[in-house]
């Protein structure tokens, strides 16, 4: 059902040419069952927990008899990244190259025979939970992440194993993940790979063997850091960041030595207490944009996800993220723009030294992180070459800037926006719609905490100066808070509950309804599209785009497709029966080129989405896909598993499940799906033995019983009473589903 926009105020932004509405018990199931429950709100990320398989925990050559043929183990170095378009048969970043374009040059496979397409070799991984890795090809070598923040190589041609690093990541870690136990990917230099680690560590693997080379902690442990980012590395240091924008910590990057692991500079995203003085002078002037004590709860302002690297300006590009709490009101007293939340900030990568930034979104108050994908490219704007970074952050809108200087050139939405009716012309800043502030009253906002584009990476097209952009429509209800709770467990946002579970399924299905998904070409020079594809379900990959005249992407309901650059046409698509999240990327091997794509359905978009279970593939473990031109591999048969409804005769509660249904939303849904309806990668409560026993189920959250498994235990932040009543709202909706 679609939405009425006329209940939305203020006045949308249209968005001329993208007119979219707004749319067994404990011991038997130790292994399996897997309870997240943190506090939150219906249509945030989430978090996430399971059973680790048994594994190595640094095992090199598990396949001692995997070949490691072609060429001849190379040191990564500077002169090898920014070449990278003189052999682009490899991808030795994360982005390819150090602009981030995730564009190959290779065209053997074209749209004249992408037709004939198919899979030449798969991996299967250990786990069906969340995979975003972009992969690496090096040397005729595959290096890609796995979630646990599990590392792997395999051959390029066959698919073997060569070697598994298992950083054994603590079940409970899970709990400070706001979005899953994924992992997006490593960073190579010299003869190592680099991995950082969802506790915070960053390590450095010995490219041929697998062997831990040096790790260092690059987090306070007693505070709720994580990380699930790749790092980067420029000039020998390896660059890392991390995540906690919700869970009350201070945003900062670090650059280590490559060769030891030396800390070598510290850049922090917001200002500390400035009774303690300030690391530097960005600091001192970050300062004079914030009120209040913002320092004893955290700030925020995380370096998640997105970096780019400019080598002929040597500067280093980073994005920020949300401020923690989100509540503008509450984190700063709703007075100033609260430097250097949801900005771009430019760095010397040899010192930290900061050059310039530019705010996306001042005072954020709805988790707009400007933390995603980040483009350095050359465009004529207006009959003038610029050199730009551009991004398109959640709030909706498109920028390009200059790279140089931070100067604002333009900006459009591109997806339907109603917090801001535009951008200054002069400043790029956005000009606000005073309701979406909630500081007194809950305000529907569009885009949501989602995003109108999340950390799926973009693509840029040198042939057709266009950019590939995986767009959404989202809404959020957000509500005031009188202050903000300091939970052990849990989320910090500074919100009220209002939508934390929403009265009824149509309520749900209208929220659903409004976020449909969008493939955009978006013309940077013009801030327009070109052509769009939409999707029916959030959450499909990011983009690749080639020399062929082709752009691939995965769609989350388990396909991988191949359009034509120039005007969207489909071309292609073959049926992988698991959502494709992170980048393809291609390289070439013996004369032959290959597409490669991650396929394993998690993050939060579909922990989120327990309404529209029944459009994403049923869970099977993740793999790792290699398609070539002729190729005759096909993937293995799974039998999607059926669920079956509980034996509820007999079983009761004396719990209040009014109480039950107020604390499975504030606490559960961000995992297990708002109203107990589960999209797949954390199990469906509705179904699952362990609400059958009031004891059984307390030993789990209150005792900690799964903790391993990612399962905290909550008995600082609830009781007995609360838990036995989230058990009999549990059994309320097992009872609708065994009728």
């Amino acid at each position: 059902m679609r939405s009425d926009s006329s209940r939305l105020a203020p006045e949308l932004l249209p968005l001329p040419t993208l007119s979219s509405p707004i749319q067994k018990m404990l011991g038997t199931f130790r292994s399996s069952f897997k309870l997240c429950l943190l506090p939150g709100v219906f249509m945030l990320v989430a978090c996430s927990g399971e059973s680790q398989p048994d594994s190595v925990a640094s095992s090199p050559a598990l396949n001692q008899e995997a070949s490691v043929a072609g060429p001849a183990f190379q040191a990564v170095d500077a002169a090898r990244i920014e070449q990278a378009d003189a052999a682009p048969e490899e991808w030795l970043s994360h982005g390819r190259t150090y602009s981030e374009q995730r564009n190959s040059p290779l065209d053997q496979i074209n749209r004249n025979n992408v037709s004939d397409l198919g899979l030449a070799w798969d991996f299967e991984l250990d786990t069906d939970r969340g995979q975003e890795s972009t992969p690496l090809v090096i040397d005729g070598v595959v290096y890609f992440t796995s979630a646990w923040s599990k590392a792997y190589a395999v051959d390029a041609r066959t698919g073997d194993m060569i070697w598994q690093f298992d950083p054994e990541v603590p079940g409970e870690k899970a709990a400070d993940a706001c979005c899953d136990v994924v992992n997006r990917g490593l960073a190579a230099w010299g003869d190592a790979v680099y991995l950082g680690t969802l506790d915070g560590r960053l390590i450095a693997i010995d490219r041929q063997t697998g062997e831990e080379l040096w790790s260092v902690m690059t987090v306070d442990p007693d505070k709720r850091y994580t990380i699930t980012g790749a790092p980067r590395v420029v000039d020998g240091k390896v660059i890392i960041g991390n995540g906690g924008g919700e869970l009350g910590v201070r945003g900062y990057i670090t650059a280590y030595d490559a060769d030891t692991g030396e800390q070598a500079w510290r850049f922090y995203t917001v200002p500390g207490n400035p009774a303690d003085g300030f690391e530097n002078a960005a600091m001192e002037m970050a300062a004079e944009t914030w009120s209040g004590e913002w320092w004893a709860i955290g700030g925020g302002g995380t370096v998640w996800d997105s970096m780019a690297y400019d080598p002929e300006l040597d500067l280093l590009y980073i994005g920020v993220g949300n401020g923690s709490p989100w509540n503008h009101q509450l984190r700063s007293n709703g007075e100033g723009d609260n430097l250097f939340l949801s900005s771009i900030v430019a760095l010397r990568p040899d010192t930290g030294e900061y050059v310039w930034h530019f705010q996306t979104t001042p005072a954020e108050s709805w988790d707009y992180t400007a933390t995603q994908h980040m483009i350095l490219a050359d465009i004529e704007i207006n009959g003038r070459m610029r050199e730009v970074i551009m991004q398109a952050p959640k709030n909706g809108f498109f920028y390009v800037i200059d790279r140089r200087t931070g100067e604002f050139i333009s900006g459009d939405n591109y997806v339907d926006v109603n917090w801001a009716s535009g951008l200054d012309p002069a400043t790029g800043r956005p000009i606000e719609s005073e309701i979406v502030r909630y500081q007194r009253d809950p305000a529907l906002v569009i885009p949501g905490p989602l995003g109108a584009h999340n950390w799926y990476p973009m693509s840029f097209d040198p042939q057709t100066q266009l950019v590939f952009l995986p767009a959404q429509n989202t809404s959020y209800v957000y509500a005031p808070a009188d202050e903000v709770t300091d939970q052990a467990v849990g989320w910090n946002l500074g919100l009220g509950a209002a939508m934390a579970e929403p009265a009824n399924m149509a309520d749900q299905g209208m929220i659903m309804d409004q976020a449909p998904a969008s493939l955009l070409a978006w013309d940077p020079a013009a801030q327009q599209a070109r052509w769009r594809v939409d999707y029916d379900v959030l959450g499909n990959s990011g983009l690749l785009s080639t020399g062929g005249g082709l752009v691939f992407q995965g769609s989350a309901d388990g396909v991988f497709h191949a359009y034509r650059t120039d005007n969207g046409e489909e071309l292609w698509s073959h049926e992988v029966g698991d959502a494709i999240l992170g980048g393809p990327v291609s390289y070439e091997l013996d004369g032959e080129q290959y597409v490669l794509a991650l396929a394993g359905q998690g993050g939060a978009i579909p922990l989120t989405m327990g309404l529209t279970s029944g459009n994403y593939p049923r869970q099977r473990n993740g793999r790792l896909m290699a398609f070539k031109l002729n190729g005759e591999a096909s993937l293995p048969d799974h039998q999607q598993e059926s669920l079956i409804p509980l034996d509820l005769e007999g079983v009761s509660s004396a719990g209040n499940p009014l109480l039950g249904e107020a604390m499975y939303g504030a606490y559960c849904s961000v995992c297990h799906g708002p109203v107990a309806l589960s999209a797949g990668p954390i199990p469906d409560l509705r179904y699952s033995p362990m609400i059958l026993s009031e004891e059984g189920f307390a030993a789990i959250v209150l005792e900690g019983a799964l903790q391993e498994q990612g399962m905290p235990a909550f008995a600082a932040d609830i009781g007995a009473t609360q838990v036995e009543g989230i058990r009999a709202y549990l059994l309320q909706r097992a009872a609708s589903v065994s009728e």
